[in-house]
């Protein structure tokens, strides 16, 4: 399954699947493109595929063999909820592996001479990264987990209408803007332009 990072108004949301990016053009596309909502999307639901064939999957303007598609796809997404025990919360495997992979590339551009200017947007955001650790009562989350953290309760946040204070806006934008600059250095690296080797 191929790893989507996608930015959306300023706001920089990962997906792992070909259907979000429809949803991109959707009137409601904050409502799903993120894969920790795909989640929570299936929590509401109960895990209940008939529920979510009503709730979100009948939603998509496609046709209905590609709706059948994206039907699979929640089944499987319910089966591996399931299988490795966050049904209550957390995240599956797949999608802890999109942080790690990310963490990953993460830890080479900081390493790499030739990526000073991610390097200085990584330092201009950690301040708000370790705010948002000691808001968090001291969970050990790793750095990136941090940001889609972030980004995804700003994200809710919107979605319920409530009010945003310019603080936690500045923040967020910053995070926003690492996690796009590090989106196009994942583009890179997996179209094989990305070299930080001298």
């Amino acid at each position: 399954m191929r790893i989507f990072i996608k930015r959306y108004r300023n706001i920089v949301y990962l997906c792992n699947h070909d259907y979000c990016k429809t949803k991109k053009k959707r009137k409601y596309s904050r409502i799903s493109a993120c894969m920790w909502q795909v989640e929570d999307l299936i929590r509401a639901n109960n895990f209940d595929m008939d529920s979510i064939r009503r709730t979100v999957v009948d939603r998509y303007d496609q046709p209905d063999d590609i709706k059948e598609e994206i039907a699979k796809w929640y089944e499987e997404l319910i089966e591996m909820m399931r299988s490795e025990g966050v049904m209550e919360k957390g995240h599956i495997q797949l999608n802890k592996n999109v942080i790690i992979a990310l963490t990953d590339l993460h830890l080479r551009l900081l390493k790499s001479p030739k990526e000073m200017v991610y390097g200085a947007a990584y330092y201009k955001t950690l301040p708000f990264i370790v705010q948002l650790r000691a808001k968090s009562g001291g969970e050990d989350l790793p750095e990136l987990e941090t940001c889609f953290n972030a980004i995804y309760g700003f994200l809710m946040l919107k979605m319920q209408g409530k009010e945003i204070s310019p603080e936690t806006m500045e923040g967020i934008k910053q995070i926003s803007s690492f996690l796009a600059l590090l989106a196009e250095k994942y583009r890179e690296d997996m179209n094989g332009e990305l070299k930080l080797e001298e």
